[in-house]
């Protein structure tokens, strides 16, 4: 459909004040067409630009849908930030909200074009609503100027809590409203009312007074009560309520009127779509605060690992990747005096934060105790002292194993608190687990640590060690079987570069949604 209406028409002010706040805020290169002719789209914004061109076909471009039809075209061209893609669907929607709005005020415009006041009030609402992003400020005007047409005494704006599901006190005019919370289950409240209801609601003369007493509102005999419930539509769904307007007495006396519901029902409505305009943005900037804070968790817990290009490739290499943005999963190398290399891995029961907190301090009691004591055991005992009182507060605990191999001479020493993924390949790919000799830590007594002794032939063993979540989510029928495609990988690609093997046991087929599965760990060691 090819638009007869002018560019100022469709570009209300209000709607290029927001595209130059979203602009300027996200750093984006926005612009906005219309199909006036078929032969090429009309720009739209910015305005005054000498050559536009045409949209480009490498841009990110959204449909703008309006009332009668017509799609605008919002084009946002590239390079766009990485909080720039989720803002501008923020913003195609806010865009399809203010249109909406704009034909809200077109049809009542000309359903009571006699009221000129009323009209002034409306167009200067929706542009109070465009110009600001604060809505606690937006509605303070708006209910100051709403109060002055209508020749309201008093007034209040109450607007739903998403945190706890009470209506708040946004803006008053005049004195003596209560500032709440109010709890919309409340028993005599008008405004509670109004909300369960969903419908305005109009008080005067002898019914007003016993109501207004039980309700607390600061009304006069005599008054008039006006209140009507904030609407919002959203494009898909059922209608819900979000707020209630409040209109109380009026300066030149009688009651408020029918046609006064009506204009402060289309002002509502209009309040309504700010109001969740302002919700969706704030969720829009909340998610990308916490994407950046989890991107920033991330990498700060993976730099707590020792970089593995510290050592060579062909001999050592290391693997993590957390079911989250952070992990329990944890390993750590340690070179010893005499030749003596040291090789622990952890998985901390659970993930996310709560098992990322400990995966950190183990990180750091076993820096201190591997560099303060040689015998593994010592090395668990002091960990598991230094991390008792985290792991019954949490209520977690974590398997451990921790080797010192020693090429000069030729054995492997280890103590091993509960974790089951430890194997011993020799030269012909033949796998001798390494069995755990005690509990997992924080289950069992700190000082009861063992260590075993066993033969290790420099250049031609393999230390192979890895988590539950890399065998467990294997595309197989057991969780044995899991561990076993594992081992058998491992044993067959011995020879290949250690760094080869850790890759090629993450590339292992997964099983259902790898984001469901639990952290991944892989250590591979050939001394």
């Amino acid at each position: 459909m090819i638009l007869e209406r002018s560019s100022r028409e469709l570009l209300p002010e209000a709607v290029s004040q927001i595209l130059s706040e979203f602009a300027r805020e996200f750093r984006l290169d926005l612009h906005l067409w219309v199909p006036l002719d078929r032969e090429r789209p009309h720009h739209l914004f910015p305005r005054d630009l000498p050559d536009p061109g045409e949209p480009r076909s490498d841009a990110l471009l959204l449909s703008v849908p309006l009332r009668n039809g017509t799609e605008l075209l919002l084009e946002v061209r590239h390079p766009i930030p990485e909080a720039g893609r989720s803002a501008s669907h923020v913003l195609r929607t806010t865009l399809e909200h203010l249109y909406e709005n704009a034909e809200e005020i077109r049809f009542f415009t000309y359903e009571v074009s006699e009221r000129y006041e009323e009209i002034n009030l409306l167009y200067s609402i929706a542009e109070t609503l465009g110009s600001l992003l604060r809505m606690r400020d937006a509605a303070r005007l708006i209910l100051t100027e709403v109060c002055e047409v209508m020749g309201a005494r008093r007034g209040a704006l109450w607007v739903l809590s998403p945190d706890d599901g009470e209506l708040r006190l946004e803006a008053s005019v005049g004195s003596g409203e209560k500032e709440g919370p109010l709890s919309i289950s409340h028993a005599t409240s008008i405004t509670a009312l109004v909300f369960r209801d969903g419908r305005p609601l109009i008080l005067s003369g002898d019914r007003l007074d016993p109501v207004a007493e039980a309700a607390g509102l600061p009304a006069e005999r005599g008054d008039s009560i006006l209140s009507v419930p904030i609407r919002y539509t959203p494009p898909y769904g059922e209608p819900r309520t979000v707020g209630v307007i409040n209109l109380i007495g009026r300066r030149r006396g009688g009651r408020f009127m029918a046609s006064d519901q009506k204009l402060l029902s289309a002002i509502a409505s209009q309040v309504g779509a700010a109001l969740e305009n302002q919700r969706l943005m704030e969720e829009s900037l909340e998610q990308e605060r916490v994407g950046r804070e989890m991107e920033l968790a991330h990498n700060l817990q993976m730099k707590l690992l020792p970089a593995t290009d510290a050592f060579d490739p062909e001999r050592v290499a290391a693997r993590v990747e957390p079911a989250e943005s952070v992990g329990g999963d944890f390993y750590q190398f340690f070179r010893l005096p005499g030749d003596r290399f040291g090789v622990m891995i952890g998985d901390v029961s659970s993930h996310g934060f709560p098992a990322a907190l400990i995966m950190a301090l183990s990180l750091s009691a076993a820096t201190i105790y591997a560099s303060a004591v040689e015998a593994p055991d010592e090395v668990l005992s002091g960990m598991a002292e230094s991390l008792q009182d985290e792991l019954e507060t949490t209520e977690m605990y974590l398997t451990l194993f921790y080797g010192v191999l020693d090429p000069v001479a030729g054995e492997l020493v280890y103590a091993n608190a509960g974790h089951p993924h430890a194997f011993l390949l020799d030269a012909k790919g033949t796998a001798a687990r390494l069995p755990a000799l005690d509990p997992p830590m924080g289950i069992a007594d700190p000082s009861g640590y063992h260590a075993r002794r066993v033969p290790w032939h420099p250049g031609e063993d393999l230390l192979l060690l890895f988590t539950d979540g890399l065998s467990d989510t294997l595309n197989l029928t057991s969780r044995v079987a899991g561990e076993q495609k594992v081992v058998e990988t491992a044993a067959r690609m011995r020879d290949v570069p250690a760094r080869d093997l850790v890759a090629a046991l993450f590339a292992l087929e997964r099983e259902g949604n790898p984001a469901e599965g639990d952290d991944r760990t892989a250590v591979v060691v050939r001394l």
